[in-house]
């Protein structure tokens, strides 16, 4: 099935835009996962395609595999040295202030046992950046562009939350949920020593356009000179 959803493929990488409600990592009850998948996406190779960074589960969008070990460890080196750029879209839950800026709010996970864990603003926490830009105002809701200059897990849904006020629409653990996720990993950039860079733009969701927002939002004011980020996001 995810055969149909390749953005970017050679010999070294693989991109594809994975479809929200799918977790990277197998759940502890066995349920499907990104794992389920890989056999479809050899394209000719023995191995097994393996993640390099993850996406959460509710996350659609840009996710990069190795197609072999001497590439997974350079395309990780690129993730360590903050050579990659993403740029995610997102609607919010009201209307923000401003037009954009730099989300600079330390991150730290919490866990209680009635909630669970969940990452919190917190100035002992790992220092965490988002830059933003306000896309589009819609039905009292938000249409945001962040680019993550580091990648904490869950940095996108907190800085929303707690940097701009306003959570993810759907978001379940840090809006009020009820619906699906509209959040979306939709550029993604890696630069190659001696090769084309690889170079991947998942389209905008159905799910946003339901929402009312269009790929002509999504493009009008797109930064192409991204900042770069690191492995662990979304």
């Amino acid at each position: 099935m995810l055969a149909n959803h390749v953005l970017f493929l050679d010999g070294e990488a693989l991109v594809i835009d994975k479809p929200a409600g799918l977790p990277v990592d197998r759940p502890r009850d066995g349920s499907l996962s990104l794992e389920n998948h890989l056999d479809g996406l050899t394209f000719g190779f023995k191995r097994w395609p393996v993640p390099v960074h993850r996406l959460d589960r509710d996350t659609s969008g840009c996710l990069l595999l190795s197609r072999n070990p001497k590439a997974h460890a350079r395309l990780q080196q690129a993730f360590e040295q903050g050579l990659v750029r993403k740029r995610y879209l997102a609607v919010l839950e009201g209307v923000v202030e401003g037009e954009g800026g730099l989300i600079d709010l330390a991150l730290a996970k919490v866990s209680t046992v009635e909630d669970g864990w969940r990452m919190v603003g917190s100035p002992e926490g790992k220092a965490s950046r988002t830059h933003w830009r306000l896309l589009a105002v819609k039905d009292g809701r938000s249409f945001v562009e962040f680019i993550p200059e580091t990648g904490r897990t869950h940095q996108i849904r907190v800085h929303a939350l707690e940097g701009l006020g306003a959570a993810v629409v759907g978001d379940p653990v840090y809006g009020a949920g009820g619906g699906e996720t509209l959040l979306h990993a939709a550029e993604l950039t890696i630069p190659r020593a001696g090769k084309e860079p690889i170079v991947a733009k998942a389209p905008l969701p159905a799910r946003f356009i339901a929402a009312g927002f269009t790929e002509a939002d999504a493009v009008a004011a797109a930064v192409p000179d991204a900042a770069p980020e690191t492995p662990t996001d979304g």
